[in-house]
């Protein structure tokens, strides 16, 4: 059984107009509809004509973190969809499956369902490490692979135990281990908490991120039923699989390189991922792989310059040959 979200119309792979769907259909320049994917309905929104571009989200966001993107895409000669992940936005609640190997699966389901042979993948924060997973567990379908935020999962898993520093960074997803607790902290005061991370993950450098109408935004989309329940699932998975046959074959799986060419993308301010664990994660790439910084950013850097993201996002897919 799934808890649909109450913003959703209509059957999976129907058109919907933009802005008809509440808190997370929201008007712009795109379409919104929903594709069906690996036994659950997922909500996207789309743009523009030619090669898939496939945008995940992170956490604790959704589709629309990526609504300088969709049109910066589509207006350089790209199909531009970002979906929102399962349990999050418009797209399905479903009892289970928030484990990485299945959320990938579904990433890899809705290019199969838009009728496309592969997509270049986009992914940040949670939305990252799903398309590390997908490259390495469907290498057909994903064309090329750029992250923002977030480093290679056997990265992401020895910082995490190793490193201090980051394991203080990361102290909200040890906190995520707790029952119950977590969901209700999360959409306490109409998801206050969702707004003081926002607030505390981005650099200093960019007053017009977060402004308070982008805040109030995803204090809405956390505040959907089961969301905030659906979002820390994966987290737990994370964490309490170290040790468990599961993630220990995760871990395992991990280890096959990503072939494909990879653009790996990270702020200098970034509290939440700290530089030093994500850089080097090209030792996981058998392919061209390119590491940019941006300086004076924080955990946000495709909303917090969005100008500069898109520029080297699309300069790098359109290279034909991407350099180191």
């Amino acid at each position: 059984m799934t808890v649909p979200d109450s913003s959703a119309s209509g059957p999976a792979g129907s058109a919907s107009p933009a802005g008809a769907g509440g808190p997370v259909r929201l008007d712009g320049p795109w379409t919104h509809r929903d594709v069906a994917a690996n036994g659950a309905r997922f909500h996207i929104a789309e743009m523009g004509e030619g090669p898939l571009v496939l945008l995940l989200h992170g956490f604790p966001q959704f589709w629309w973190t990526w609504r300088h993107q969709l049109p910066a895409l589509a207006d350089a000669g790209f199909r531009a969809v970002a979906m929102d992940l399962r349990g999050v936005g418009g797209s399905d609640r479903t009892p289970r499956g928030y484990d990485p190997a299945n959320l990938a699966l579904d990433v890899t389901g809705v290019i199969r369902s838009l009728g496309e042979p592969d997509a270049a993948l986009v992914g940040h924060d949670l939305g990252g490490y799903l398309a590390w997973t997908a490259a390495v567990m469907r290498p057909k379908l994903v064309r090329r692979l750029a992250v923002s935020s977030m480093p290679h999962p056997r990265r992401w898993r020895s910082s995490m135990l190793s490193d201090f520093a980051q394991s203080r960074a990361g102290s909200y997803i040890w906190g995520f281990q707790r029952p119950w607790l977590p969901e209700r902290q999360l959409v306490a005061d109409d998801a206050a908490l969702v707004g003081r991370l926002v607030q505390d993950w981005a650099g200093p450098r960019t007053p017009e991120f977060p402004d308070e109408e982008t805040l109030a935004v995803y204090r809405r989309a956390m505040s959907i039923p089961s969301t905030a329940h659906c979002s820390i699932e994966p987290y737990r998975w994370m964490v309490r699989s170290m040790a468990r046959p599961d993630g220990v074959q995760f871990n395992r799986r991990m280890k096959r390189p990503v072939r494909v060419p990879t653009l790996h993308l990270h702020g200098s301010l970034d509290p939440a991922v700290r530089t030093r664990s994500s850089a080097g994660s090209g030792e996981y790439v058998e392919a061209p792989y390119r590491w940019r910084l941006f300086d004076g950013v924080g955990h946000f850097p495709h909303e917090e310059d969005p100008i500069a993201f898109s520029t080297e996002l699309i300069n790098w897919l359109k290279d034909p040959e991407p350099d180191r």
